[in-house]
């Protein structure tokens, strides 16, 4: 028998401030119990799905995003057959429209608005929820829509998963565990972060044998109304949500500035300019990456501090800067 994956470690929420401090500097998936139940809109979607709908409609801004997937998709978002593009149309639709489908509540179509930005197409919303949450400095997005199935992804940020409005369960796993995974191609997948092909609620072992350790590693919760999940960042998670309506909250943030760049452009330049070598030449580069990158504690001892450049430690904006410029005017040539 296949070992299933253990449960998150979780706590009834001591209050933000706890929150904060219990997930600084953690590697570790850790899920607060009601830390979000007094939430205006958890409160509204615990009185009904409709009250959830009307209170979310009033700070709609703007057009978002929709995918609508066919019946025979059972709610999850996925490539077409041919994975060259995906079993799913996608429009944009004032949210209004949006909620008077979903208000329903017995489509047999999937409608899925994915990660939305609060500030910009529900203005106000995030000052009423989560704003003891400000310190992260944080994106803040919104997910709603019926019944779904997101493939298991992972995100450079840290996430604080705020499960406002039906039922989520997430099964997270280590980063390590991507070789168990089978990702699918680089670059093309329906939210625009690379996905697992497995889907670990009927997992097909014939098709994906490795898949079977991936499970063993892993982690899972579900998640009510009003709980909250911190995954850290680079966890692939699956996330399916059960009920009619489902709505869900997240904070983003990272430990570097922005302006150091996304370590995915990192990765495909790697896969440009060194998959391809010989197995000897890779791992030579391997010893090197190891060295400046991977086994990095500091600017080298060896060097004055005005020999460092690029090599000191913090980098300041104005050496990354210098270094990303460098760098693109090596690429055009």
């Amino acid at each position: 028998m296949t070992a299933g994956p253990a449960q998150i470690e979780e706590c009834v929420a001591p209050g933000p401030e706890a929150i904060l401090a219990a997930i600084a500097g953690r590697d570790q998936p850790l899920v607060f119990r009601a830390g979000a139940r007094h939430w205006p809109l958890t409160q509204q979607g615990l009185d009904s799905d409709q009250a959830a709908l009307t209170y979310l409609s009033g700070f709609a801004a703007q057009p978002v995003a929709v995918c609508e997937l066919p019946p025979e998709a059972k709610g999850r978002v996925f490539f077409n057959d041919q994975m060259d593009g995906f079993n799913f149309r996608g429009y944009r639709q004032h949210f209004a429209e949006l909620a008077e489908r979903l208000a329903g509540g017995d489509l047999a179509a999937g409608l899925y608005m994915g990660s939305t930005e609060t500030t910009q197409f529900f203005p106000g919303f995030a000052e009423q929820h989560g704003q003891d949450f400000a310190a992260l400095g944080a994106l803040t997005s919104l997910w709603v829509g019926n019944a779904s199935r997101i493939a298991a992804h992972f995100d450079f940020p840290h996430n604080l998963a705020c499960n406002l409005v039906g039922q989520r369960t997430f099964t997270l796993f280590p980063p390590q565990e991507v070789g168990n995974l089978y990702v699918g191609p680089l670059g093309l997948a329906p939210g625009g972060q690379d996905i697992s092909l497995v889907n670990f609620d009927e997992p097909d072992f014939d098709r994906f044998p490795k898949a079977a350790e991936a499970l063993a590693a892993a982690q899972q919760a579900t998640l009510e109304p009003g709980d909250i999940l911190f995954i850290p960042s680079l966890w692939w998670h699956q996330v399916v949500a059960k009920a009619s309506l489902n709505v869900l909250m997240t904070f983003w943030w990272r430990d570097s500035p922005a302006w150091l760049g996304r370590p995915t452009n990192a990765l495909l330049h790697a896969v440009l300019s060194l998959r391809d070598l010989p197995k000897a030449q890779r791992q030579a580069w391997k010893a090197l990456f190891d060295h400046y990158v991977f086994d990095h504690d500091g600017a080298p001892a060896h060097l004055p501090e005005q020999a460092q450049g690029p090599l000191a430690s913090p980098m300041t904006e104005q050496a990354a800067r210098l270094l990303r410029a460098e760098l693109m005017a090596k690429f055009k040539r």
